[in-house]
C-alpha cells in the first residue's frame, strides 16, 4: 500500500547547487549568503529589516528579549499553539497569560483580550496558526490603546496574506505590529532544514537582535573580516548562539524563488479538500476570515461532538490505510511543564480543538489521486 505522508519538504537540484556553492566558498557559518537571504526575505514581505537565526523558537526568544520583556511582565498569548510560543515567553522570565481561540480559524479571539489585560501586561503575542492569519485589525488598535507591544508568531505563515485598512492584500511580515517571527522547519511552507527570521521596523531593536544571536558580540563577523587593523570585540550583555549557517542561507534564497508556486499548489489542494468535505455530516472545516488568505501550511478537520469516530480512532483507521495524520494543535497549558501556571480564563475552544481536530496530508507534490483517496477514506470511516 502506498504511504501518504502528512508533510514533505519541497527541495530540489536548485537547493543542492546553492548548498554546494556555499560549501565550496569556504564560508559556511553566518555570512554573505545569510545577509542576502535576510535582504531578499525583507523585500518579499515589505519589511525594512530582517534578522535570520537558527530556528523559529530562537526568533521568538530574540524578539521578546530585544523588547526587554522580563520578570514581572505578562504576555497575553494562546495556549493553542506549539509549546514554543509559550516557552519563549518563559525564556525571558515573563509570564504567559492564555486566552481562548476562535473555532473556525484556531486563532486568538480578539474579544477576549481586554479582560486579560492587567497592570503587568507588556505585550500581546499573536499567532497566525497553521498559516491562518489572525485578526490584527482588532488586536493592534487594542494593544496601542494600552501601550502594549505586538509580536506576531508567524512561524507557519510565510506567504500568507492579510488585508487591513488599505483594503489591499499584503504578505504577512511587514510587520503590522512591532515584530514578526518565522520558522523554516521542514514542515513549513519554506524550509532551510531548520531556521528562523525576525522582521521589524525599528533599526536599533533589529541591530540588537543581530548582536544577540552571536552572543551579543559588538562586532559582526563581516566587520571583523573587513577591518584593516587589529580589533577586539566586546560582549556587553549575555547573548545566544542563534546563528543561521551560510549553507542554510543559500538554500533559503532558492526557496524564496519557489514560494509563489508552493503557495499556489497548497491553496489549490486546500480548495479541493474544502469542496470535497463541505457536506460531510460529522466534520467541520477551517474557514479563511474575510481579512485573511492562508498559505495552507496545514489543512485540518474538526470532528463534531456527535461524530461516531473519535480523534484517535479516526487517526488509527487512516493509518491502517497508509494515510499519515497528526493530532490537531496542542494546548501548552495541558503539558506537565505548565502545571504551576493556573489558568485565569477558560480555554474550552482550545481544548476542544486539540481533542477533536486532525491534520491531514498537504504538500505541493500531493497527487490528486492521493487526495481523493484521503477524502473517500474519510467518507467511508466516519459515517
Amino acid at each position: 500500500m502506498k504511504q501518504i505522508p502528512v508533510a514533505r519538504p519541497t527541495l530540489g537540484e536548485e537547493e543542492a547547487v546553492a548548498a554546494r556553492r556555499a560549501i565550496l566558498s569556504g564560508w559556511v557559518i553566518q555570512g554573505p549568503e545569510v545577509e542576502a537571504f535576510e535582504r531578499e526575505f525583507a523585500a518579499l514581505v515589505g519589511a525594512p529589516h530582517a534578522v535570520a537565526c537558527s530556528s523559529g523558537t530562537a526568533a521568538l526568544h530574540l524578539a521578546l528579549k530585544a523588547l526587554d520583556l522580563g520578570i514581572g511582565d505578562e504576555v497575553i498569548t494562546v495556549s493553542h499553539s506549539f509549546i514554543a510560543t509559550a516557552n519563549a515567553v518563559r525564556y525571558v522570565g515573563a509570564t504567559p497569560v492564555f486566552v481562548d481561540v476562535e473555532y473556525s480559524t484556531g486563532n486568538m479571539d480578539p474579544g477576549l483580550l481586554a479582560p486579560a489585560i492587567t497592570p503587568k501586561t507588556r505585550a500581546i503575542l499573536a499567532v497566525h496558526q497553521l498559516g491562518m492569519p489572525c485578526d490584527l485589525g482588532r488586536i493592534i488598535p487594542l494593544a496601542r490603546d494600552h501601550g502594549l507591544w505586538v509580536v506576531e508568531d508567524a512561524a507557519c505563515a510565510t506567504g500568507s496574506e492579510i488585508s487591513l485598512e488599505s483594503g489591499g492584500w499584503e504578505i504577512i511580515g511587514k510587520p503590522r505590529g512591532d515584530l514578526a517571527t518565522f520558522s523554516f522547519h521542514p514542515r513549513k511552507v519554506l524550509t532551510t532544514g531548520d531556521g528562523g527570521m525576525v522582521t521589524g521596523r525599528d533599526s536599533e531593536v533589529m541591530a540588537r537582535m543581530a548582536r544577540l544571536r552571536t552572543h551579543a558580540m559588538s562586532l559582526s563577523t563581516a566587520e571583523r573580516h573587513q577591518t584593516r587593523g587589529v580589533v577586539f570585540e566586546a560582549y556587553p550583555e549575555v547573548g545566544f548562539n542563534y546563528r543561521l549557517s551560510d549553507i542554510q542561507g543559500a538554500v533559503g534564497r532558492e526557496q524564496l524563488k519557489r514560494l509563489p508556486g508552493l503557495i499556489e499548489a497548497r491553496r489549490r489542494l486546500a480548495a479541493r479538500y474544502l469542496e470535497a468535505l463541505a457536506s460531510h455530516p460529522y466534520l467541520d472545516l477551517p474557514q479563511e476570515p474575510s481579512y485573511g488568505r492562508s498559505n495552507w501550511q496545514s489543512f485540518w478537520i474538526i470532528l463534531k461532538e456527535n461524530s461516531p469516530k473519535d480523534q484517535v480512532g479516526l487517526m488509527e483507521a487512516l493509518q491502517a490505510r497508509g494515510i499519515q495524520t497528526r493530532r490537531g494543535v496542542m494546548c501548552a497549558h495541558r503539558e506537565p511543564a505548565y502545571k504551576d501556571f493556573p489558568l485565569r480564563h477558560p480555554l474550552m475552544v482550545s481544548e476542544g480543538l486539540q481533542d477533536r481536530s486532525i491534520i491531514l496530508p498537504l504538500y505541493p507534490e500531493l497527487a490528486e489521486e492521493d487526495l481523493d483517496r484521503i477524502v473517500s477514506s474519510l467518507w467511508e470511516i466516519v459515517k
